[in-house]
């Protein structure tokens, strides 16, 4: 395995000894990893699944069988209109985009034989962290805010894993999963401070590269609260950029919901990091509601590095968005309408753009009112 490699301090550590987060500054792990190029021309013959970009991934692909999948990926490309496409990451495994992530953390857990596998989520991470330590024969408990959907809990309960309800908000999950991640035999699969999720999320720009026959839209629209499909957009466009894969790199245009929009305010205001926690006013967007993302300051440069913005969205936008969607044959979550209010609501210039549809509707059913 490649080594971890602290993102504020550039501590290095194995990834089979370390600890979930940096021990010197406590900030999240990135990747010591070079991956090398995807050759776009033997896709067509490869595993329907994200092992099929095996050149970008921090995992080498045991043989077919022995590596943790659930056939992700590959999810269709739908146009809303003439310039911007949908992205239905919501037909996955188990309903949402968090499986690309899932899927390596999962792997990674298999490969270090831990006790057990602990997760915070408000809902769609720790489905999909379930799912596939189900497939991987891994125990599972997963701590979700109290208010967390009853169909996500329902989902996650039904892969086996346990769940512990935290009074509070995501933020409090968060917390109370960091309590014990530090445990002998415990493996946080948390999908912010562990970098190989962020490599399982890349997945989704090099599916548009390849769909795209080689080439990336104008923009890229993607939901920010932590961060992490975002960074894994980022992360893919560096990779396909620096092997002469894409000519032009796609602005990122972050979206957050006006209610809880800390890196919005911090692009806005020219800083480097979210300087305070945002007040956690209640959103239908509750999953991207996060006051103060670990990675903020990552998510924020290459926000400024594509040439892109953040973009906010009102609660009314949202609810509008998701009937939208729906009218269209689409059901989301409304977290998941997020993207689609913000092209509406904001336009696009003019440019050809990819933005998620992230979340099964059935998770959590038509917003009303917070």
């Amino acid at each position: 395995m490649t080594a971890y490699q602290c993102s504020m301090c550039g501590v290095h550590c194995p990834v089979e000894t370390a600890a979930w987060c940096c021990p010197e500054c406590r900030g999240p792990w990135d990747l010591a990893f070079a991956p090398s190029p995807v050759p776009l021309a033997s896709l067509p013959s490869r595993v329907n699944s994200l092992w099929r970009y095996e050149e970008a991934l921090p995992l080498p692909a045991a043989p077919a069988r022995a590596t943790v999948s659930l056939g992700e990926g590959r999810t269709p490309l739908v146009p809303l209109t003439d310039a911007i496409t949908a992205k239905l990451d919501f037909l996955m495994p188990t309903l949402s985009f968090k499986d690309r992530g899932a899927v390596l953390l999962a792997e990674l857990a298999r490969r270090l034989k831990p006790h057990r596998v602990i997760a915070d989520s408000s809902g769609n991470a720790g489905t999909s962290i379930a799912a596939y330590c189900a497939r991987a024969g891994l125990d599972c408990t997963v701590f979700v805010p109290a208010g967390t959907s009853p169909k996500k809990l329902e989902q996650i309960g039904a892969h086996g894993a346990r769940t512990e309800l935290v009074p509070g908000d995501r933020e409090a999950s968060a917390r109370a999963a960091r309590a014990v991640a530090d445990e002998e035999g415990v493996f946080y699969a948390s999908h912010v401070f562990n970098p190989y999720f962020l490599h399982g999320t890349k997945t989704y720009v090099y599916e548009i590269w390849e769909e795209f026959g080689g080439r990336l839209p104008e923009a890229l629209v993607l939901p920010v609260g932590n961060g992490t499909l975002l960074l894994g957009a980022a992360l893919a466009i560096g990779e396909l950029h620096a092997h002469g894969l894409i000519t032009r790199k796609p602005a990122l245009l972050g979206v957050q919901a006006a209610a809880v929009a800390p890196l919005a305010v911090a692009f806005r205001e020219g800083a480097d990091d979210v300087l305070a926690p945002a007040a956690t006013t209640r959103t239908l967007a509750e999953g991207i509601a996060i006051p103060h993302p670990p990675r903020a300051r990552q998510i924020l440069t290459a926000v400024r590095a594509t040439g892109g913005t953040f973009l906010t969205v009102t609660e009314d936008q949202l609810r509008t968005a998701q009937l939208d969607l729906a009218a269209r044959g689409l059901y989301v979550e409304s977290t998941a309408a997020a993207c689609w209010a913000a092209a509406r609501s904001h336009g696009l210039d003019g440019r050809t753009a990819v933005l998620p549809l992230c979340g099964a509707g059935l998770k959590s059913g038509l917003a009303a009112t917070v």
